[in-house]
Order: C-alpha cells, then structure tokens, then sequence
C-alpha cells in the first residue's frame, strides 16, 4: 500500500500521509512524498475535474498540449513508479484517532499521521442531450484562464446569472462576438455595461441543444448557434471532509489554509481546487509541492 512503511509500536501500520484525490494535485504530492521516502496511499474515485479537459495548452512542458486525461495517467505512472498504492476507492469519513487520523471507506480503514485533501470541485452542469460529448469535443467549456486563447475569434455564449457576467467581460479580450445567455429573472443588473463592453445578452433561454459542431441556444423567438459555451453556473467544492473535522472554510467551501497549504486542523493538508479560486493545474501541482514538502519537514526522521 505504501512505499518505505512505517509502522507504530502496538498499532496498526500507519502511513505518514494519505493523500484523498487523485488528480494533479494529489498525484504530484504522492510523487515528492515517496522520494522523500515517506509511506503514502492515494484515494481516489477516479473523477477528477481535469480529466474533462480535452486539450490544455497552458501547462507547462507540453508545447502541442495535452489532455487531461493524459496528464493524470502519466502522473499515475510515474507515482506507481515509486511504489505508491493508487486505491480506486472513496474514503467516506475522516476522524481524528488521538494524533492521528483514521479514514474509512465502503469494506476498510486506515491510519494516517498526516492528509492531504486534493479532491477539488464539482462544476455545475448545463441541461444538454449529449453533455459529456460536448465537453469531450471542446464545445463546453469551463475554464476561460485554460482555453480562451484557443478560442480567439469564434462565437463564444456564457450562461449564467450574475457570476457569469465577469467571465463574458473576460472573454471579450479574446473575441468580438461573445453572448451572455442570461437564467436570471428579468434583465441582468449589468444590460448597460455589458451594452459597452460590446457583449449581446440573450435571455430567456428554453433549452440547448448540439447541432453538428455548434451549441444552439434555443429561445422562444429563434435558435442561435455557438462555437463554445462557457456555464458559469457554480459548482461545489469537495471540502465536506475537512469541514467535518472543523476545518474552516470559506462562504463557497474553499479550505482555508496557511503558507504550507495546511488547513485551521493541524496535519490536515489542502491542495488544488479545493483551495483556489484560480483552478488551475498548474497552481494545484505547486500547492502539493508545498504541502508534501511541508509533511516531509514535520514528521519524525526518516533514517535509511
């Protein structure tokens, strides 16, 4: 299960850090917490958000890009390499054991020194036939700092409410023809500012459809077709585990954490999405540095 294992007098094994998450996020930790020759597990569902990704051109090292899914499976044999037990399993629940902390899941247990929370979020999903094709072939897209630039010039449409009125100003750097699809009551707060920023809004939406290689927005008065559709919808931030152990969040459920990525529950870690509001794989992978770095620092030595 672990690489190096570490075992306490009279107790069970214990590994120095059970990473929850399997993304970007917590593979990375695994990798730098099993060259530093620490006994770690990763548990994961198998969903990270990155894996939805079809191509990301802005992570580091990958000038052609790379997929999401590409980049989790080269992390995941790169973390196997090194020994770490990659557990298609979901831990359920999180308590604190004396000084350490005890994790189950759906048939087992486990005891760990030290976690790291890397289960990042959950994107709220538009209504559409077809939605996971859509989202494999890049017509929906959820990450304007990832791909704008790849959709420099195309006819871009934003649904949302108010929260989605700064992402359709974003995205306005990058085309002429960007369309807020309004699902608030009556005009949005801000019809004259998106009025001179030069972004239609399109209200009263009764339902999206794919045709073809386009999204269509569908109104009681016409159809009108997009080359990518943002939702700007909310999403929910896996973070019921750590708020659970009284973790302190903020109002979205973003962890709060101090400059080791360590949350307000001392030995209790955060990386990725679960933290920033810039979700970004790059981002995520620096937090997990930090964290397993921190982790390494902090427990006892670890002699050969």
């Amino acid at each position: 299960m672990s690489v190096h294992p570490n075992q306490d007098a009279g107790r069970e094994d214990v590994l120095d850090c059970l990473i929850i998450g399997g993304g970007p996020a917590g593979l990375t930790a695994a990798v730098y917490l099993a060259r530093y020759r620490r006994s770690v597990a990763v548990y994961s569902e198998g969903k990270s958000r990155a894996a939805y990704i079809p191509k990301s051109h802005n992570y580091p090292g990958f000038p052609s890009g790379v997929s999401g899914f590409e980049l989790i499976e080269l992390l995941n044999k790169q973390a196997k390499s090194y020994g770490v037990a990659v557990v298609p399993k979901r831990i359920n629940s999180l308590q604190r054991d004396a000084d350490l902390f005890r994790a189950t899941y759906d048939d087992g247990s486990l005891v760990a020194r030290t976690v790291i929370l890397a289960t990042g979020l959950i994107d709220a999903a538009p209504e559409i036939v077809g939605y996971e094709r859509a989202v494999k072939d890049g017509l929906v897209r959820y990450c304007p700092v990832c791909d704008a630039f790849e959709a420099t010039d195309r006819k871009i449409a934003i649904l949302g409410e108010e929260d989605a009125i700064a992402k359709a100003k974003f995205l306005r750097g990058y085309s002429k023809d960007v369309t807020l699809i309004w699902r608030g009551e009556g005009e949005p707060p801000a019809a004259e500012e998106l009025e001179t920023a030069d972004i239609k809004l399109l209200p009263r939406l009764a339902s999206l459809e794919i045709s073809g290689a386009k999204i269509c927005a569908v109104t009681a008065e016409k159809c009108e077709s997009f080359d990518i559709l943002y939702p700007a919808l909310g999403c929910r931030v896996e973070s019921e585990l750590a708020a659970k152990l009284g973790a302190t969040v903020s109002e979205v459920g973003s962890l709060k954490v101090d400059e080791h990525q360590c949350t307000t529950v001392d030995g209790l870690y955060a990386a990725g999405d679960v933290v920033s509001d810039l979700h970004q794989i790059a981002v995520a992978t620096g937090h997990a540095a930090i964290a397993a770095t921190h982790i390494h620092k902090t427990l006892p030595p670890n002699p050969r």
